[in-house]
């Protein structure tokens, strides 16, 4: 997001919420958007877990 203004995207998240939308509903849409734009990010510059290596580490079947 950095190319884009915080204050532009923040009104465009609210004017898609419903009118009878709560603070809590507002929280939680910004959460998703900060926790996909970080899981972006860390793909971007490689910081990735393969799903094989995922069920190793937890003894998961293949």
């Amino acid at each position: 997001m950095e190319s884009t203004n915080v204050k532009q995207e923040a009104r465009r998240l609210i004017d898609s919420l419903p009118d009878n939308c709560t603070w809590d509903d507002l929280m939680y849409q910004i959460y998703v958007r900060l926790a996909i734009e970080a899981g972006i990010a860390d793909s971007n510059a490689g910081r990735i877990t393969s799903i094989e290596e995922v069920r190793a580490r937890f003894g998961l079947p293949a």
